[in-house]
């Protein structure tokens, strides 16, 4: 039985002799690294954060403490020690383990998250909660540094910093979210005034202690958990640590790597062989920079998923990265245009959820030439429940003057952007994740030319075919109607896709 076999719960990690921890932490690489070339997942973050959550483990008692994931990104060393080994095989599948934290899976898993920013909230609500039923046991909130980029965890930590109960929120610093962040925050905590920043706000600041030294990390959580006030403790880590391939991507240090596998002694990794509908927005969006200069991207902390790398390279600050903050993004491309910019906000629809407020009284309102280009609309499959990009079309479609596309096939994509930013009020394009249709929805249709007109609507044609005719009208909204005429009756029917 192998050391990783017997270990597979808290209990059984707190019963090891401490020269055994680092045997542990290399045999849960090793099969993090294994799983996720296998089925794919995020990686990186994972990687860099074993030792931590090793010696998280170590020190408090899950499930009685309540351990808060931000995300779960950083958390499948997590899920191994917690009874999940047997199932990783499954993760990201159907019925199989879950991309990010459950509760419904693992009473280990304290609250389920899937967007950004929410532990020091929610591990401060728990602690709350504990005090009022004279518990004494310890709530621990897991924050990377790019959730340091998102205005709910500074709303968190200004609340908790005040609070008078024993919160401890752990500061997993590895210098990314996706990639490499952004703002003056990230600037702040490589600096000694991080520990001025935090105990300002209240908080009894310890580090930053190397996140893969457990020689530090042990006893710096010990006195984290013995504190009877807010504790923040800052731990330094390396995203893809231990896994060659990872530590060599530049851009996103193995963030979402797999699946792979070593042939030659080189590491090959599966790809799609289309193109997806991210990348055809992001050309099109480039020919529209590239004719308009008043045309500008942002985006919160989506430059590698809304395929925007490039343009990043070709048009500099013209591309505005602003952080995992989908409010402050909405609310930037507002004063963007109210500046007189044509800004398009690219997101993922799980995400734009964040930020309704932002689109309903800074853009649609005032009536601002706002376009957001809506990534991962509908189902995703393999990202989770909280991925899910199901609502959008609801909710949209309830604002007045803004214009909804939805394109059906790749060659839609630009002349429906090209009317958007055409036009004078907000607009909305939604597309999936998936890769773009070769054939598929009202076009190409035998006998048929194709032509859009500025007006926005495709143009009516007919044809004769055994003994019908028929006309395509395809509106903006993206969806569309087929008008079918039998010249024995003369009866038209009427059908909607």
């Amino acid at each position: 039985m192998t050391l990783l076999q017997r270990v597979d719960s808290p209990e059984a990690l707190r019963a090891l002799p401490e020269e055994a921890l680092p045997a542990l932490c290399a045999a849960l690489r090793e099969e993090i690294v294994t799983v996720c070339g296998r089925v794919g997942g995020h990686l990186g973050a994972s990687l860099g954060a074993v030792e931590l959550v090793v010696a998280l483990h170590r020190v408090f008692h899950s499930p009685k403490d309540a351990l808060v994931f931000d995300v779960g990104h950083q958390a499948y060393a997590h899920k191994l020690l917690t009874g999940r080994r047997g199932r990783m095989h499954t993760l990201r599948q159907e019925e199989g383990v879950a991309p990010f934290l459950d509760p419904a899976e693992s009473v280990h898993d304290a609250f389920g998250a899937g967007h950004a920013c929410t532990a020091v909230s929610v591990a401060l609500g728990m602690a709350e909660a504990m005090a009022e039923r004279g518990s004494l046991q310890r709530v621990v909130a897991v924050v990377g540094d790019g959730g340091l980029t998102g205005g709910l965890t500074f709303e968190g930590l200004n609340n908790a910093g005040a609070s008078p109960h024993p919160l401890v929120v752990v500061l997993n610093d590895n210098g990314m979210s996706i990639s490499s962040n952004v703002g003056a925050v990230a600037r702040l905590l490589k600096s000694a005034a991080a520990r001025d920043f935090f105990e300002a706000l209240g908080f009894t600041y310890l580090g930053p202690v190397d996140g893969h030294a457990l020689s530090e990390l042990l006893p710096t959580l010990a006195e984290a958990r013995r504190a009877r006030r807010p504790v923040l403790v800052h731990v330094r880590t390396e995203k893809g640590r231990g896994f060659l391939p990872a530590e060599s991507d530049r851009a996103t240090r193995g963030h979402a790597m797999g699946p792979y596998e070593w042939r030659d002694g080189k590491l090959v990794r599966s790809r799609g062989g289309h193109a997806t509908f991210s990348e055809a927005f992001a050309e099109a969006l480039g020919r529209a920079m590239e004719a308009d200069a008043r045309v500008v991207a942002v985006t919160p902390a989506m430059l590698e998923g809304s395929a925007l790398t490039g343009l990043k390279a070709r048009f500099g600050e013209r591309v505005h990265d602003v952080g995992i903050a989908e409010q402050h993004a909405v609310a930037f491309s507002a004063g963007l245009a109210a500046g007189g910019a044509r800004p398009v906000c690219l997101l993922y629809s799980t995400f734009l959820q964040r930020a309704m407020d932002q689109l309903v009284h800074d853009v649609v309102l005032p009536g601002l030439p706002v376009t957001l280009a809506i990534d991962r609309a509908g189902l995703v499959g393999a990202d989770g429940a909280t991925h899910q990009g199901s609502y959008d079309i609801a909710w949209l479609r309830a604002l007045p003057s803004l214009r909804l596309y939805v394109p059906v096939v790749g060659a839609d994509v630009e002349p429906m952007l090209a009317t958007a930013l055409g036009g004078t009020g907000p607009a909305a394009l939604r597309f999936p994740r998936g890769t773009l249709r070769q054939r598929g929805g009202c076009w190409p249709r035998p006998g048929l030319a194709r032509r859009w007109w500025p007006s926005g609507r495709w143009r009516w044609r007919r044809w004769r075919r055994r003994g019908h005719w028929k006309a395509w009208r395809c509106w903006t909204p993206g969806w569309c109607r087929r008008w079918t005429r039998r010249p024995s009756t003369q009866r038209a029917t009427r059908a909607a896709w």
